[in-house]
């Protein structure tokens, strides 16, 4: 191994460490006690924060309060990390206390000018599609905490001009469709629930450990069956309208394509002003509907939507 090489994965490996001895690394890389003197020499030099402890014994130690030692990427990785953090520019919140534009100067601060002036023609011809996120959620970075503590919370969610109160343990969130989403399960019923992040007025941690797992809790959300009174629906649709499914769509539905092109999925009851919404964004690309109260449904509305087009002056 190079000492170019060897140096970038001593990095990564003394950053999971607290404590280490000149014998770790003469026995992780195979060198000897000079060549890991040398190499620390060279770490230092490269910004790393260590610092030897003496005595009987000794040791060498690395400041808790460091920063990420660098690591080298290729002009490829570069590029692609700088572009998924532009999509970030999309997000009137994030989960992270960060300036879009600081984190874009301090990204082009770290290259030569031949890299800054390509990712600046890139930029300009470059386009990636992002649904832009123009809702304000205030406390994504209090719901991500108790996500990663294992902590339950208690809730404060308005919906309708109706506030009411939940006890929730959160473990998982969400980008869709221009909306965060988190989902946890309330603890008072033992029943999972997605809650739109915007909408939650207010957040309290409840600094007890939770019993149940992160991991638990998404394992058994994917375990779990649709409601015992949930009604199953197809849509058939014309060929030029798959597009609209695969740029929107839900875990509770799929889409077979074979000699017709047929939507699958069910909702529940209470969901049907989601699920009529959702259909007419395919208009006349519907061929065939089910059941024939679906098809009402979405009559209906077209009705109601018609009359109040009519009141309009």
């Amino acid at each position: 191994m190079k000492k170019s090489e060897r140096l970038n994965d001593m990095i990564r490996y003394l950053n999971k460490r607290e404590f280490f001895n000149l014998q770790d690394l003469m026995a992780e890389y195979d060198i000897s006690k000079s060549t890991a003197l040398r190499d620390l020499s060279s770490l230092e030099q490269l910004g790393m924060p260590i610092y030897a402890e003496h005595g009987r014994y000794g040791r060498y130690g690395i400041l808790k309060n460091r920063l990420l030692s660098p690591i080298n990427f290729t002009v490829d990785e570069i590029y692609a990390l700088y572009f998924a953090m532009l999509t970030l520019d999309s997000y009137q919140s994030t989960p992270f206390h960060i300036s879009i534009q600081k984190l874009n100067e301090k990204f082009e601060n770290c290259l030569p000018p031949k890299q800054i002036e390509q990712i600046h023609k890139m930029k300009k011809v470059l386009q990636l599609e992002v649904n832009l996120h123009h809702f304000i959620s205030r406390f994504l970075d209090r719901i991500l905490l108790s996500i990663l503590d294992e902590y339950s919370c208690k809730i404060l969610y308005k919906k309708n001009g109706v506030e009411r109160s939940y006890f929730i343990q959160f473990f998982k969130i969400s980008a869709k469709f221009g909306q965060w989403y988190a989902t946890g399960v309330e603890l008072d019923t033992n029943t999972f629930r997605v809650f739109r992040c915007d909408r939650i007025t207010f957040i309290e941690e409840l600094m007890t450990k939770s019993n149940t797992s992160v991991d638990d809790l998404l394992l058994r959300s994917m375990q779990i069956k649709r409601a015992e009174n949930s009604i199953n629906f197809e849509v058939e649709i014309v060929e030029h309208a798959i597009d609209i499914f695969y740029k929107e769509n839900y875990p509770s539905m799929s889409i077979e394509i074979g000699d017709k092109i047929v939507i699958k999925g069910f909702y529940n009851r209470g969901e049907e002003d989601f699920i009529t919404d959702y259909l007419l964004r395919y208009g006349s690309n519907m061929k065939a509907i089910k059941p024939a109260s679906l098809k009402q449904q979405i009559q209906c509305k077209l009705m109601k939507l018609q009359t109040h087009l009519e009141k309009m002056s």
